[in-house]
């Protein structure tokens, strides 16, 4: 596969693996967390599982996860990586041009749409004709409610995936059918659930936070009157830490029992959701696919590979 060359201040970028996965499919759920730059441990992870023909039915992403989780179905081995550490530094994806086209400094539309400036265009019509389900998790600013937008029952998938990924404070709410739409690391940021509740047997969550990473206790204010026109919202949002600790202790306990399969950082992640050193980023999705190989056999014997 041709990949372009582009100026970036990752040495090693070609070091990431190229390639695509096959068409094989496992019956299971992937839910993959969020977390911004700190999916590139997620990015690692998913690698493994393509360069090794685990490729499961569903994947369900939150925020960084939903991005990560379009390559996935996709069959992209390494495209997430390497367009993150490619395009850090560009304006058009992080910076003044964004935020002059988006309205925001992270513009995650450049990583979609820009197809005649990317190294390696998304694969969209392999996206949209894989058999695996795809799931967007946003939050509904109005009712502040976690709402799932699934490919091929909503009318615009990638625009879900952009109000998935559009940072509270930092982003403005993506509208769609006139409701609009934040970060669904707002209302869920562990989206293990919703895969329960549809049944699936096998689920492998996928962190990008160690186990023993709880948030502080502390409500937010701020939110109350950065979005006063959304008291719903709002009222979830600061609440939010105190649910995050809540589904950490409950995915602990779901995977003691084998109910799910978690795996997550096996050191503590110090990078910032804008991350600037892009080697520390680097090392995060090295760190992912050291994980992943380490667990390799028990992810397969979990699914029955």
């Amino acid at each position: 596969m041709k990949i372009k060359r582009t100026t970036t201040k990752y040495k090693d970028l070609y070091k990431i693996p190229i390639g695509r996965a096959t068409d094989e499919i496992t019956e299971g759920c992937l839910a993959l967390e969020g977390g911004a730059f700190r999916g590139l441990y997620t990015q690692g992870v998913l690698d493994v599982f393509m360069e090794n023909g685990i490729n499961l039915s569903c994947v369900l992403g939150v925020s960084a996860g939903a991005l990560g989780g379009m390559n996935y179905i996709s069959g992209q081995i390494g495209r997430t990586a390497r367009t993150c550490l490619a395009y850090r530094y560009d304006s058009r994806y992080i910076g003044s041009r964004a935020l002059i086209r988006s309205k925001s400094i992270l513009d995650v539309s450049f990583l979609l749409d820009d197809r005649g400036i990317l190294l390696e265009p998304f694969d969209e019509e392999r996206f949209e004709t894989s058999k695996q389900r795809f799931v967007a998790v946003t939050t509904n600013c109005e009712t502040g409610t976690t709402t799932y937008f699934e490919k091929g029952r909503c009318s615009d998938i990638k625009k879900a995936v952009k109000a998935s990924a559009s940072m509270p404070f930092l982003t403005p709410e993506v509208e769609i059918n006139g409701y609009h739409y934040l970060d669904g690391g707002c209302s869920c940021k562990i989206p293990y659930q919703w895969a329960i509740n549809q049944g699936y047997q096998k689920i492998i969550l996928v962190r990008t936070r160690d186990l023993t990473y709880r948030k502080p206790a502390k409500e937010s204010s701020y939110v109350f009157r950065a979005y006063a026109k959304y008291p719903q919202f709002a009222e979830g949002y600061s609440h939010i830490n105190r649910e995050y600790n809540r589904q950490c202790e409950e995915t602990k306990a779901l995977a003691e029992r084998g109910r799910i399969f978690v795996i997550a950082p096996s050191r503590p992640v110090t990078i910032s959701r804008i991350e600037k050193d892009i080697d520390k980023m680097a090392d995060l999705y090295w760190l992912g696919v050291k994980d992943a190989i380490a667990r390799l056999e028990d992810i397969k014997e979990y699914l029955g590979l």
